[in-house]
């Protein structure tokens, strides 16, 4: 291999824990295997397999580490992902209206742009 060819190289990072840290290429793409998509819905949660997981790096805004055994220690109760699909859709559906209806306060009283609009330079 050539010396800018192992430059370029992805590295290897992979702990025991969920979703390990496979590959860190050079534009901090993130290549992440045996993840979970876990849902919240009060103090319950669900759990669901993703598997192999890209992370484009221009999305990557901050990367740490996060302590496993805490993790575990979280008062939370497991619940199957079929009982707890409905309920978090409609968390999300109550969300999504609450934020909208800020963001018409904020572009009717306050003077802010619009999500996506013109003078939305981020």
């Amino acid at each position: 291999m050539r010396r800018e060819d192992a430059r370029r190289a992805p590295g290897r990072a992979k702990t025991n824990g969920r979703a390990a840290l496979v590959r860190l290429s050079h534009p901090a793409n993130l290549v992440l295997e045996d993840t979970i998509e876990r849902m919240y819905h009060g103090a319950t949660y669900a759990d669901l397999y993703v598997g192999i997981f890209l992370i484009r790096g221009e999305n990557v805004v901050l990367l740490g580490e996060i302590d496993l055994d805490l993790e575990d220690e979280v008062p939370l109760k497991p619940a199957s992902y079929q009982a707890l699909k409905p309920l978090y859709a409609q968390d999300m559906a109550e969300k999504k209206h609450r934020d909208y209806d800020k963001a018409q306060v904020l572009y009717e009283e306050q003077g802010f742009c619009r999500e996506g609009g013109e003078g939305d330079g981020y």
